[in-house]
Formats: structure tokens, C-alpha cells, sequence
């Protein structure tokens, strides 16, 4: 078995434990509500904007050795280069202020996810982020088109609502091609031994972020809060 498949293999269980996330299931049945979608956007923002000062991070202490792994990270940065300004151009399109959105405070599960990912590198391994490559975008392959598909159905937002989750679903599948060559480029079983750990963690530090986006913790997203609704959606 390549190491791509056992890195699927090998983190299940974890994987199971963020598809669980009820915004998942609630955005899939439609029953997710506005101010839901709009505060899991400010939580993907707030990670979102670390990926590429995450990526530099890790491409600096790549060593010689291994430029082509340095080479695929600097692939990584510019595709995702200002990604985090798509997501707020959703909020617009839902409705609420952009600055207001960009202002506001990530929960502590954001926070945590953030901070472990830098850590990650820089205490443990820069091949770690892969860990984080493995979760985001393999969730994203798996549920952001049938999430988009079920809020837009539900709340009939325009398709403008949705260029981060639509970007990042099916249509994403080069980037998990891509993702699965790199990995299987990755022979040393300590090197495999962390980029597993990492994902594991991965999986449930996300899905305690999606968790985060709850009925009881919206009115801690502060441009909510503070009425950052500009106008009708």
C-alpha cells in the first residue's frame, strides 16, 4: 500500500469524527441558517489567512536536500494566495460587512488549530503541515459542493455566496492528485509517522472548530454581535 492510501487508511476514524460535525450534516440538509454559514465563514477566514504564512513557514525549514519538496510548497502559495479575501467577498454577498467580518475574534477551537499548526512546524517538522494539506482539502473534495449545494438551496443566496466552498469541492480533485504524489514521494516511516500524527490531530481540531459554530456561540462572533448586517441578503 502507497502511503497516500495509509494516510487514509490510518486516520478513519478521526475523519468520522469531523464528517459527524452537525453543520456539516445541517448544511447538507439544508437546514443550516444564515447566521450559521456567515460565522463558519469568519472561522474559515481566520485560518484561511494563515495558509500561506504557514506554507513559508514550512518551505523555510525544508532543507537542501529536499528542493522538490520545497518546489511543491511554493506551488501550494500561489495557489492559495488570497483566499481569505474570497471568503469575505461571500460574507458581502450574504449580506454583512466586510470589515466587520474581517475584525472579528476566531473562536478558541480556531485559535488552538491555528496555533498548533505553527507549532507543528516549528517544534516538530515542517512535512507536520501536510498533516493540516490532508485534512482541509480532503474534507473540502468531500463535503463542500453538497454543502454549498444544500445552503443554497435552503436560503437562496446567489451563487456569489459561494466561491471558497465551490472552489474547494469536486472541482478541486488536481489539487488531491497532486496532494497523493507528494505524499507517496515521502518514504522515510519517521517522516510518514508525523505527517499521520499531524492529520489525526488535524481531523479533530477542525472538527472542533465546525463545533465551535453553534447556537450558543454566535453571539460571541463579534460582527454579528455588533449588527454587522449591511443589508438583506
Amino acid at each position: 500500500m502507497n502511503f497516500f492510501d495509509r494516510l487514509q487508511a490510518e486516520t478513519e476514524s478521526e475523519r468520522q469524527y469531523l464528517m459527524v460535525s452537525p453543520l456539516i450534516h445541517q448544511s447538507i440538509a439544508g437546514e443550516l441558517t444564515l447566521e450559521h454559514y456567515v460565522a463558519y465563514l469568519c472561522q474559515a477566514y481566520h485560518h484561511v489567512k494563515h495558509t500561506v504564512p504557514l506554507l513559508m513557514a514550512a518551505g523555510a525549514r525544508i532543507p537542501e536536500s529536499r528542493e522538490w519538496l520545497r518546489d511543491a510548497i511554493a506551488e501550494y502559495i500561489e495557489e492559495e494566495h488570497g483566499h481569505q479575501e474570497w471568503i469575505l467577498n461571500d460574507v458581502v454577498a450574504c449580506g454583512y460587512d466586510r470589515e466587520s467580518a474581517r475584525k472579528s475574534q476566531p473562536t478558541l477551537a480556531t485559535e488552538v488549530m491555528v496555533a498548533y499548526a505553527y507549532d507543528m512546524i516549528d517544534r516538530v517538522s515542517p512535512l507536520g503541515f501536510f498533516g493540516m494539506v490532508q485534512v482541509l482539502e480532503g474534507t473540502s473534495i468531500m463535503a463542500a459542493d453538497k454543502a454549498a449545494d444544500g445552503i443554497q438551496r435552503s436560503l437562496r443566496l446567489p451563487n456569489k455566496a459561494f466561491s471558497y466552498l465551490r472552489s474547494h469541492g469536486a472541482l478541486d480533485q488536481d489539487h488531491v492528485k497532486f496532494f497523493a504524489g507528494l505524499m507517496n514521494r515521502i518514504t522515510i516511516p519517521a517522516e510518514q509517522r508525523i505527517i499521520v500524527h499531524s492529520a489525526r490531530v488535524f481531523y479533530r481540531l477542525f472538527g472542533d472548530v465546525l463545533r465551535s459554530v453553534a447556537a450558543d456561540q454566535i453571539s460571541d462572533l463579534a460582527f454579528i454581535a455588533e449588527g454587522g448586517v449591511t443589508n438583506a441578503a
